[in-house]
C-alpha cells in the first residue's frame, strides 16, 4: 500500500518537534532532542503504520508499540496527544510534574497507551523480544491452524531505541534470542543519531551495528537521511523499510534509522547539548523560525493539524471493527479454543485446579525437584502456563513433563524438540535477558510464565525484576539453589544477601518454602495473584516432608501446607499451647526449628514453630491474624535463615536472636557447611534461650 502523505502530515511532524521542545523548556528539564528529529519516525508508526485503537488502548488485535528510548518520553506523549489516546495539551504542559499523566519515562498503567515502563536503557528493546514471544505463544494457544496473518491473532510489535540501547549487554542477549527465535513479528527502528549526554558516541560505541545484527540473525536494513550530504528526512523511504520489515515473516528486523538529533534546531543539533536539556530561549526561538512557527506562541497546534490526526480515532474504530468479524469468525468455529481464551483473558484458573496439586507423603525430597513435579502437575491442566530456564532446566527443574520447545523445529537437539508454538522456554546463559522477556510476556497478555536460574545469578536480572514489581506485572522467577547449601561450588555460587536485598525491593513477593507441601500451595497461591511479580527460591538438598494433619497446628499436629497463602503459619505449636519462645524460620531451615524445639522441650521451654515462606504475604493479613501468630507479648523470637539476617530484625524485635550467616560461604559439603557456619539446631536453641533472657 502506497504511502498517503500531505502537508497537513508535515505540519503535524514540525508540531511534534515544537511541542516536544515547548514542554522540556516549560518545566526546564527533560530529553527535547530525540523527540525533535524522531517525530517524522513516530508519526509515521502512529497515523500510517500500526494497527491501533485510540479509544481502546486494551484492544488485544493492536500492535504493540515499546518506546525503547524512555528518556525520550515526549516522542511517545505527543503522538498519543495528536492521535486522540485521551492526552491533551495541559498534559503536555504538565511533563515531568507532580500528579501528571506525562513523568520523565512513560510508566505502565499510568498512562493510556503506554504498554511498558521502560526506565533503564535497554529493558524496552529486551522486553519487546518477550512481547514476540507471547503473541507467538498466545497465536499457538488460540489459533494454531489458521495460515500466517490470517488470524485474528497476528500483529506486530514495534519498538524504537537508540544508541544508549544498543550498547546494553541486555539488548545483545535478547536480540540473539530475537535471531534465533525467528521472530518475524518484531520490528525495532534504532535511531542512529550518536550522540550521547557525553556528545558524540564514537569515544565508546564504534561498532558495526548492521554486522552485529546481521550475526544475529536479523533482516537489518538502512535508512539514512544523512547519505546525500544534506540531512533529508525521507518518510516514504522508512515507510518502504517498514513494509519490507512487515513482510519478513522469518526474521526480526532492524531498521537503522541514521538522523541528526535535534534537526533543525540551529545550533544545538547534533550535540549533546540537545540530548539531555532544555533548549534556551534563544534556540527555541531559533527552531520554530525554522519550522515557520511564530516563536512569540507555546505549545502553538493549528486546529486543521489536530482535526487530521484524531482522525486516527475513526481509522482505528474501523480496522477494530474488521478485526472484530474475523474474531468472530474464529470464535465461532473454535469453540473450545474460545472457552480457554476467555478463562485465560478473564485471569481465572482451571475449575478443580486445587485438585491437581500433588500430595508429598512424609519423605525427603528437595524442594527444586517438587517444584518440577508441581509444575508438570499444573501444567497438564493449565495450557497457559509456560516457562523455562537460564540453561539450568535439569538443576532448576522447571520443565513441564512432555511439553516440546518453544524454539523453531530445526533447532531440535537430541535432547529437545522444537515447535514454534512450544511450552518449553530455553534462554541459554542470558539471566538478564530472561527476566526482561518474562516482563514483555506477561505484558502483552494473560499467560503465565517462569524463567529459572540459581538464587546467586538474581543479581544478573535484578533491573528486570525490579520494574516487574515497580509495574506490579506477574512476572515469576524461579530461584533454585537457595543458600550456601549447595556446597561445593563455593562462595561465588553461595547466595548470602540475595534474600534480603530482594525482600527490600518493594511489591516483590520473595517465596522460600520448607518442604514439598509448601511448594505446591506456595505455587498455586503465585497463580493465583496477578498484582505483582513473584520469585521462588527452592533447595538444591533434599529436605523432610513434614507429616501434617488436615487444619491448624497443635502442639502434636503439623498445620496443614494450605496455610502456605497466609505467608507465615504456626507449623507446630509449643508443648501445652504457650510458647515461651517463638522460632521462625524459611525453607531449609525450617527443619533446623522443628528440632530446636525438641531439645527445649526436654529441658521444659515451650517453643512455638512458625513457618514463614513470604513476608510480604504474611504483611497481607489482618493485624489480627499475625499477632495470633507472633504474639506481640512473647518478646522471645529467633529467627532462622541462612543468610544475612538484614530483612529479620523488625519481625525478631529487640530481644530476638537471629540465627544466620553473616559472611561469605567456603567450598564444601552442605552439611559441613552448616555445622561451620552455625546452621544447627543447637545454635537455635542457644539463641533461643539467650533471646528469652533478654526479654525477662
Amino acid at each position: 500500500m502506497a504511502l498517503e502523505w500531505n502537508d497537513l502530515d508535515a505540519k503535524a511532524v514540525d508540531t511534534a518537534r515544537v511541542l516536544a521542545a515547548d514542554a522540556v523548556e516549560k518545566v526546564g528539564n527533560g530529553h527535547p532532542g530525540t523527540a525533535i528529529s524522531l517525530a517524522p519516525a513516530a508519526y509515521l508508526l502512529f497515523q500510517k503504520v500500526m494497527r491501533r485503537d485510540p479509544s481502546d488502548d486494551q484492544w488485544i488485535g493492536r500492535d504493540r508499540f515499546i518506546l525503547s528510548v524512555g528518556h525520550s518520553s515526549l516522542t511517545q506523549y505527543v503522538q498519543l496527544y495528536l492521535g486522540g489516546y485521551g492526552l491533551e495539551l495541559d498534559d503536555l504542559k504538565a511533563l515531568r510534574t507532580w500528579g501528571s499523566l506525562t513523568p520523565g519515562h512513560p510508566e505502565y498503567g499510568h498512562t493510556k497507551g503506554v504498554e511498558i515502563t521502560t526506565g533503564p536503557l535497554g529493558q524496552g528493546l529486551a522486553s519487546a523480544v518477550g512481547f514476540a514471544y507471547a503473541a507467538r505463544f498466545e497465536r499457538g494457544l488460540f489459533d494454531p491452524s489458521s495460515k500466517p496473518g490470517n488470524s485474528p491473532f497476528d500483529h506486530f510489535i514495534y519498538t524504537i531505541c537508540g544508541d544508549g540501547d544498543l550498547q546494553e549487554g541486555v539488548t545483545a542477549e535478547a536480540s540473539s534470542l530475537a535471531g534465533h527465535q525467528k521472530l518475524g513479528n518484531l520490528i525495532a527502528i534504532y535511531d542512529s543519531n550518536q550522540i550521547s549526554i557525553e556528545d558524540d558516541t564514537k569515544i565508546a560505541f564504534t561498532e558495526d551495528v548492521a554486522k552485529r545484527y546481521d550475526a544475529y540473525g536479523w533482516h537489518v536494513q538502512t535508512v539514512d537521511w544523512k547519505k546525500t550530504g544534506s540531512y533529508v528526512e525521507d518518510v516514504t523511504e522508512l515507510y518502504t523499510a517498514l513494509e519490507k520489515a512487515k513482510s519478513e515473516s522469518s526474521k526480526p528486523s532492524l531498521i537503522i534509522l541514521k538522523t541528526i538529533i535535534g534537526w533543525p534546531s540551529p545550533q544545538k543539533q547534533n550535540t549533546g547539548k540537545i540530548h539531555g536539556s532544555a533548549l534556551g530561549a534563544e534556540e527555541l526561538a531559533g527552531l520554530k523560525q525554522a519550522l515557520g512557527f511564530d516563536p512569540e506562541n507555546s505549545f502553538d497546534v493549528d486546529a486543521a493539524v489536530i482535526t487530521h490526526t484524531r482522525g486516527a480515532v475513526d481509522r482505528g474504530k474501523a480496522v477494530r471493527a474488521e478485526w472484530q468479524q474475523s474474531f468472530d469468525a474464529w470464535a465461532k468455529s473454535n469453540p473450545e479454543q474460545k472457552a480457554l481464551f476467555d478463562r485465560v483473558e478473564s485471569g481465572a484458573l482451571p475449575a478443580g485446579i486445587e485438585d491437581a496439586l500433588p500430595v508429598f507423603p512424609a519423605t525427603d525430597i528437595s524442594t527444586r525437584v517438587a517444584s518440577g513435579k508441581v509444575l508438570s502437575a499444573l501444567g497438564a491442566v493449565m495450557p497457559e502456563l509456560w516457562g523455562g530456564s537460564a540453561d539450568l532446566a535439569e538443576s532448576n527443574m522447571t520443565t513441564i513433563e512432555g511439553t516440546k520447545s518453544f524454539v523453531p523445529a530445526e533447532w531440535s537437539t537430541h535432547e529437545w524438540t522444537g515447535d514454534v508454538f512450544g511450552r518449553t522456554l530455553h534462554f541459554g546463559i542470558r539471566e538478564h535477558a530472561m527476566g526482561a522477556i518474562l516482563n514483555g510476556i506477561v505484558l502483552h497478555g494473560k499467560t503465565r510464565a517462569y524463567g529459572g536460574t540459581f538464587l546467586i545469578f538474581s543479581d544478573y536480572m535484578r533491573p528486570a525484576v525490579r520494574l516487574a514489581a515497580l509495574m506490579k506485572v506477574p512476572s515469576i522467577f524461579v530461584w533454585t539453589h537457595d543458600s550456601v547449601a549447595l556446597g561445593e561450588d563455593g562462595p561465588t555460587h553461595q547466595p548470602i544477601e540475595q534474600l534480603a536485598t530482594l525482600r527490600a525491593i518493594p511489591d516483590l513477593d520473595v517465596v522460600r518454602p520448607a518442604d514439598a507441601n509448601e511448594v505446591a500451595w506456595a505455587w498455586l497461591e503465585i497463580l493465583k495473584r496477578r498484582g505483582g511479580p513473584a520469585g521462588i527460591a527452592l533447595s538444591r538438598q533434599n529436605l523432610p516432608v513434614f507429616e501434617r494433619g488436615a487444619g491448624e497446628a497443635t502442639d502434636s499436629e503439623f498445620a496443614s501446607a494450605r496455610n502456605t497463602s497466609k505467608g507465615a503459619y504456626v507449623l507446630v505449636e509449643a508443648p501445652g499451647g504457650t510458647p515461651d519462645v517463638v522460632l521462625i524460620a524459611t525453607g531449609s531451615e525450617v527443619q533446623l526449628a522443628v528440632a530446636a524445639r525438641e531439645a527445649l522441650a526436654a529441658e521444659g521451654v515451650n517453643a512455638r514453630v512458625v513457618s514463614a515462606p513470604c513476608m510480604e504475604w504474611f504483611a497481607e493479613q489482618p493485624g489480627s491474624y499475625r499477632n495470633a501468630v507472633i504474639p506481640p507479648h512473647v518478646r522471645a523470637r529467633v529467627s532462622v535463615e541462612a543468610g544475612i539476617s538484614m530483612s529479620w530484625d523488625k519481625l525478631v524485635g529487640s530481644s530476638g536472636r537471629s540465627v544466620s550467616i553473616e559472611h561469605y560461604g567456603a567450598s564444601a559439603d552442605f552439611k559441613t557447611l552448616f555445622r561451620e557456619f552455625g546452621m544447627t539446631a543447637e545454635a537455635v536453641v542457644a539463641a533461643a534461650k539467650e533471646s528469652i533472657a533478654a526479654s525477662a
